[in-house]
């Protein structure tokens, strides 16, 4: 089997930075979903071929052949849209999902899987760090139907005997993401704007997206019958106000960030991962929270000037 791997929803911000590791590490990559690339971007991001398409049975065996690999980024990513959509949301993680297990099962059985989940499967769990075999008791309709997309690849490892691995990933954040909690912040500082949902003591469990990408890599050879699963975290808690005090410093801004106390809907109030699993494999954290905020503000800055820029030119 050629080193080849697909990668669905690649455009989106997980997605595109797995793409560009597995190029990195020689791998041919192909790229499956929607979104409009500027010329640059795909040689960029590592895809040598993009189709832009569903994830359907006849897409994916009109364009998927020979595959070592397959990295099903794509569905949602949002527990407001699946509680505005909670159809849609079933739709773009359950069934899509569910066609990739039925092409691998019925096409290409020596393909592996990584299935990206996420923390949202735990719900508000009460005994932290949370481990992988804690109860599940999601409370947004993202979680629910993460958990089912979880359980048929159980089912499909165990039953037809298929090279599948799941990874619940917590907080990741990094360049380019543009939604939650640091992108959300910029976009109201330049408003000058300063006030968020919540206490500011909710907390959360922070990994970078180029360590993930790293870790989705790694996770290729970890993909096996038994259909492990593990936490994609940093192992470390840090509270909302710390975050945003920290991206308020990076920007400049004298005020803090206030708080109304509301809740979030669907949002646990906190997270931390036991990460012994993955701590056991051949990886290490390379950049910290700190940092990779300071990263994040360099990179909002430029972005919006370049925004700017194109906007005086138009």
């Amino acid at each position: 089997m050629s080193h080849i791997v697909l990668v669905t929803g690649a455009h989106g911000f997980v997605g595109r930075y797995t793409a560009r590791q597995y190029k990195n590490m020689g791998y041919t990559v192909l790229g499956m979903g929607h979104g409009d690339w500027k010329s640059d971007e795909l040689n960029c991001w590592g895809i040598d071929f993009w189709y832009e398409c569903d994830i359907t049975m006849d897409n994916l065996i009109a364009h998927v052949k020979d595959i070592e690999v397959i990295v099903h980024c794509a569905g949602s990513g949002s527990v407001g849209f699946s509680i505005e959509n909670p159809m849609h949301d079933f739709e773009r993680t359950v069934w899509t999902t569910h066609l990739v297990l039925e092409y691998i099962r019925k096409f290409s059985p020596n393909t592996k899987l990584i299935y990206p989940s996420s923390a949202a499967v735990y719900g508000n769990s009460k005994i932290l760090p949370i481990k992988e075999n804690s109860e599940l008791k999601p409370i947004s309709p993202y979680g629910v139907h993460k958990k089912i997309a979880e359980e048929l690849c159980k089912l499909y490892a165990q039953q037809y005997k298929l090279n599948i691995i799941v990874l619940r990933l917590f907080s990741v954040y990094g360049n380019g993401l543009k939604k939650q909690l640091l992108w959300d912040a910029c976009r109201k500082i330049k408003n000058g704007q300063n006030r968020f949902w919540g206490t500011g003591n909710e907390s959360r469990d922070w990994i970078h997206i180029e360590d993930v990408a790293k870790i989705f890599y790694i996770a290729r050879e970890k993909a096996n019958e038994d259909c492990l699963i593990v936490n994609i975290a940093g192992g470390v808690s840090v509270t909302i106000k710390d975050v945003l005090g920290q991206l308020f410093d990076y920007l400049g801004v004298i005020s803090r960030p206030v708080f109304g106390g509301e809740v979030n809907t669907g949002n646990p109030l906190h997270y931390l991962a036991d990460i012994n699993i993955l701590s056991a494999w051949d990886w290490e954290k390379t950049i910290d929270l700190d940092f990779g905020i300071k990263e994040y503000v360099r990179w909002y800055k430029l972005y919006e000037k370049e925004k700017n820029s194109i906007s005086l030119r138009s």
